[in-house]
């Protein structure tokens, strides 16, 4: 037998062995992929209980959530929160007794442990439910949208959130977020702003939280789904402009460019499991009353596996709650 014979004989014997096709062996070498502490629990808020397309949670219902967080081995959240309240200006985001600040209080006085995220977005907050502010030409008005999202960012801050998100793709949010937050003395609070491809999959939390532009689809600043190079150069860019982390969304179809990065960048990488993620991948078992996560947790451990830090999802609870 050739020498070449005799190593490919000697790999397909590694290949195929028995011995890796006992159970004991397999759990030995491969361990456990996936915990909890991978994933970051989203919470979407409302001032009272809410039938609508995705889970909510009111401030009165944090506290039972944080500890069940907690308890299972989450480490983080991720808030958004409704207004009622909107105008031209965004406003409301400001206001000292804004649903979002509530929110993070509740969060910190339950676990005070466990890091809030939180979103420093419009689309809530402006009467078009744009992520930014316009002019009176109806065109973005950039320095307006990042004055008023460095003021978000500074109040999430006051009120104890952890990290904040500025989530318009707005050009100079990241930076004016970062200056802002040093500057009211909150040096500590990471900012972790969204790249986002633009998808359907986002028409979930939309129509939840009353955030779906009135022109329609707004995709103005969202990559396009084919441009993985500029969503790198995007990610790059914030960074340089004073991101501490990055949110990736759709986590779906974010794992080649979430593997990019990592080669990279030493940033911590959170994917986002959105809205339509969670409806398409998971379903809800009548019998038991558990939701069927098994999709999902393929999705995490591969993104793990690509280099996410960890992964933000709507379901962080069920899959905890089944390991």
């Amino acid at each position: 037998m050739t020498d070449t014979a005799q190593h490919s004989s000697r790999t397909n014997a590694r290949v195929t062995s028995p011995l890796r096709s006992r159970p004991a062996v397999r759990n030995l070498l491969e361990g456990q992929t996936l915990t909890p502490a991978d994933l970051s629990m989203v919470l979407l808020v409302t001032e009272e209980p809410a039938d609508r397309p995705m889970p909510t949670v009111t401030v009165a219902g944090i506290p039972a959530v944080m500890r069940e967080c907690a308890a299972l081995g989450i480490r983080s959240v991720k808030l958004f929160a409704e207004s009622a309240a909107r105008d031209a200006t965004g406003a409301s985001s400001l206001a000292p007794d804004a649903l979002m600040s509530r929110a993070i209080r509740a969060c910190k006085d339950a676990e005070p442990s466990l890091a809030v995220m939180t979103e420093t977005c419009l689309c809530s907050y402006t009467t078009e439910g744009t992520c930014y502010l316009t002019d009176k030409h109806g065109s973005p008005a950039v320095a307006a949208t990042i004055r008023v999202t460095a003021s978000q960012a500074v109040m999430h801050a006051e009120a104890g959130a952890d990290i904040v998100g500025p989530a318009s793709m707005l050009i100079g949010t990241t930076g004016g977020v970062r200056r802002a937050l040093d500057d009211a003395g909150h040096e500590g609070v990471s900012v972790m702003p969204h790249v986002i491809f633009w998808s359907h999959l986002y028409d979930g939390f939309r129509l939840t939280m009353g955030a779906t532009p009135k022109t329609g689809l707004n995709r103005e600043f969202q990559i396009n789904p084919a441009r993985a190079d500029q969503f790198v150069d995007t990610a790059l860019r914030m960074e340089a402009d004073g991101a501490d982390m990055i949110l990736l969304e759709p986590a779906q179809f974010t794992a080649d460019v979430l593997a990019t990065l990592r080669g990279m960048t030493r940033a911590p990488l959170f994917p986002f499991s959105v809205s339509g993620e969670y409806k398409a991948l998971t379903r809800a078992d009548t019998a038991s009353g558990q939701r069927d996560v098994r999709l999902l947790v393929e999705l995490f451990t591969m993104l793990k596996r690509a280099g996410a830090s960890a992964s933000i999802t709507y379901a962080a609870l069920d899959i905890a709650r089944q390991f």
